[in-house]
C-alpha cells in the first residue's frame, strides 16, 4: 500500500516536532522525555523506516521505546520519578495557584489517574 505523500510528510514533520519537544525534556526539569519520543516512533514508523530504526536502536532510549511498544512496559525508575513529581507538583499546585476547591478535584483526578495508569503497566527489565 503506498502513503498519500502529504500524509507521509504529515506524520515525518509531527514526529520530528515530537523528538524536538523529547530533546528540550532531557534538559528542562518536568518536562519528559520519553511520551514524546513514543509518539515520535509511532509517526515514524508510518513515514520513515530510517528514522523509526534509529529511535528503536539508540543508546539510551531505544530499550525504553522498545519495551513499551512490545510490553507497555514503564522502567521501574521512570515510574517512580513519575509518580513522585506528581507528588510534589500537587502540593506546589495548591501553593502557588491558590485553585479553587473544584479546579484542586480536577487536577488531583487527572493526577491519580495519570498515577494509577502509570503503575497499571507491566514493569521494564
Amino acid at each position: 500500500m503506498t502513503m498519500n505523500p502529504l500524509l507521509r510528510w504529515t506524520y515525518l514533520t509531527f514526529g520530528w516536532l515530537m523528538v524536538a519537544i523529547g530533546a528540550v525534556g532531557v534538559v528542562l526539569p518536568g518536562l519528559p522525555t520519553t511520551p514524546f519520543l513514543i509518539v515520535a516512533a509511532w509517526c515514524f514508523a508510518r513515514s520513515s523506516e530510517r528514522f523509526e530504526r534509529y529511535l528503536l536502536d539508540h543508546a539510551h532510549f531505544g530499550p525504553v521505546l522498545r519495551a513499551w511498544r512490545e510490553k507497555g512496559a514503564i522502567p521501574k525508575r521512570a515510574k517512580i520519578l513519575s509518580v513522585s513529581m506528581m507528588s510534589v507538583s500537587f502540593p506546589l499546585f495548591l501553593l502557588t495557584a491558590h485553585p479553587s476547591f473544584i479546579l484542586a478535584a480536577l487536577v488531583a483526578g487527572f493526577m491519580l489517574a495519570g498515577a494509577a495508569y502509570v503503575l497499571s503497566r507491566p514493569t521494564a527489565a
